[in-house]
């Protein structure tokens, strides 16, 4: 084993998101699946809800922190924490510890929690080390949307690349906007409507001159792009990560 590497686990803790449990169930499902196929047992708090960035990015650091403290009480095994959104991952990582800069004892838990969380791609690769060559060869050109978060607070972009780009058939293009916001941003989409459909227009033409399917880690993104598409009568559809290498690995085109 590499002394950079952390040890592979054989427990892990999943947090399913707002999002996922709300609107995109299946790519939960579908990361449960993908770790178990790697030999893990997945425990999925039932009780868990949301990692508090709403209420952070709009200023309401109080009710952060409340979200914050229920579900970090949640995780209390020392099993890594996968996140399948690098926006809320980045929350759990980043941001709450500094929700509790007021309270020791909270803040060490909360440090505890946010050096075990780890966004699906980024665990994938740099502590499962997965193998997915024997995937399914159907060709297909995707593009790849990273979001925000995921790409400037953990870094996954290159783990989103790396995945897509080993698997059998499957022809990565990188579009002319791949670095610029999609125009979600959680509330911002909702306190900033006008802005953020133009930056989403871009976004849309700038996947759709290269292909008709796109793969995003995170589903605000995804639901974003894919609604705005089909908006504008756009073929442009999009699908998580976690879904998209279950079918390839499952043999499904």
């Amino acid at each position: 084993m590499h002394a950079d590497r952390p040890p592979r686990p054989d427990q892990v803790y999943l947090f399913g998101t707002c999002l996922i449990d709300l609107f995109v169930p299946q790519a939960g499902v579908d990361a449960v699946r993908l770790l178990e196929r790697e030999g893990l047992t997945v425990h999925f708090p039932r009780a868990q809800s949301c990692c508090g960035q709403p209420a952070f990015t709009s200023g309401n650091p109080d009710e952060a922190r409340r979200v914050a403290a229920a579900q970090i009480a949640l995780f209390d095994q020392p099993w890594p924490i996968v996140v399948p959104s690098g926006s809320c991952a980045g929350m759990m990582r980043h941001h709450w510890p500094t929700l509790f800069d007021d309270d020791p004892v909270m803040q060490a838990r909360a440090r505890d929690v946010a050096g075990r969380v780890y966004e699906l791609a980024g665990f994938l690769v740099d502590v499962l080390h997965v193998d997915y060559s024997a995937a399914s060869a159907e060709p297909v050109t995707v593009g790849l949307h990273t979001s925000c978060s995921a790409r400037r607070e953990m870094g996954t972009r290159a783990h989103g690349v790396q995945l897509l780009s080993a698997l059998p058939g499957v022809t990565l293009d990188t579009h002319a906007n791949e670095s610029e916001c999609c125009g979600f941003g959680g509330v911002f989409s909702l306190k900033h409507a006008d802005i953020s459909g133009a930056i989403v227009r871009d976004k849309v033409a700038s996947l759709s001159a290269v292909c008709e399917r796109f793969v995003t880690a995170d589903c605000g993104c995804m639901l974003n792009i894919s609604h705005a598409a089909e908006h504008q009568g756009r073929a442009l559809r999009g699908e998580h990560l976690a879904t998209f290498l279950l079918r390839r690995l499952e043999g499904e085109a």
